[in-house]
């Protein structure tokens, strides 16, 4: 087992960071559409072929298997990352 100390954390790319926010994000965006479908139902809306409604009902079916995949790209990366880190030093 190896000791490492306190300065030795790999530093986190602005790009991980960019993509850690997107898919947060997309998770709270989606989970508020999924919501809001919730709360419309009981509060009298029947058509959901209108307006804003296909943009609330399509987007969690697109926006969550997209924000997994880009947690998986971040965590790929930090992988790689600091496997490249313990080689190197």
């Amino acid at each position: 087992m190896s000791t490492r100390t306190p300065g030795d954390d790999v530093a986190i790319s602005r790009l991980d960071r960019i993509l850690s926010f997107i898919s947060l994000g997309m998770i709270v965006l989606s989970i508020v559409c999924f919501f809001a479908i919730m709360i419309a139902r009981p509060a009298g809306v029947e058509d959901f072929t209108q307006g804003i409604w296909p943009l609330v009902t399509i987007l969690p079916l697109l926006a969550l298997p997209l924000a997994f995949v880009l947690i998986l790209v971040v965590l790929i990366r930090a992988f790689i990352r600091r496997g490249r880190a313990n080689r190197g030093g």
